[in-house]
């Protein structure tokens, strides 16, 4: 009976750790607004557009493609020349040191809007994955 009754109790952490932890991609977008608005916006602007030649954009951009390339640069920056949207920028973006949980969220948010879009929820245990 002990033995029922710890496995029952096992199982019912387990899914109420899964069912209470996970955040709804409505909060995360929210969220990731807000972090974008704090940190994200001086360079890549409301509309997610950049600055041509100097910062790039975010709005419907193949770099995105990438998603832990995407994730790599917020969470330790971004240094040296790339190529988006057949546009090249050679600058640096510091990291704004950002933890995990508002990385995932600020990707769910750009990953969402200016055209971009995705099926795909990009979750803290995703973005801590993420090494150098």
């Amino acid at each position: 009976m002990k033995f029922f009754l710890i496995i029952y109790l096992v199982l019912f952490l387990n899914i109420s750790f899964n069912l209470f932890s996970k955040k709804p991609i409505q909060e995360s977008l929210l969220d990731g607004q807000e972090i974008y608005n704090d940190f994200c916006v001086q360079c890549h602007l409301e509309d997610g557009k950049g600055i041509k030649g100097i910062y790039p954009p975010l709005a419907k951009s193949d770099f995105l493609k990438d998603i832990n390339q995407t994730i790599s640069s917020i969470k330790y920056g971004l240094k040296g020349p790339i190529t988006v949207n057949g546009e090249k920028y050679n600058s640096i973006m510091v990291s704004q040191g950002l933890d995990d949980e508002e990385i995932s969220d600020v990707v769910n948010y750009i990953l969402n809007s200016w055209g971009n879009s995705t099926n795909k929820l990009i979750t803290e245990e995703i973005v801590t994955s993420i090494k150098r």
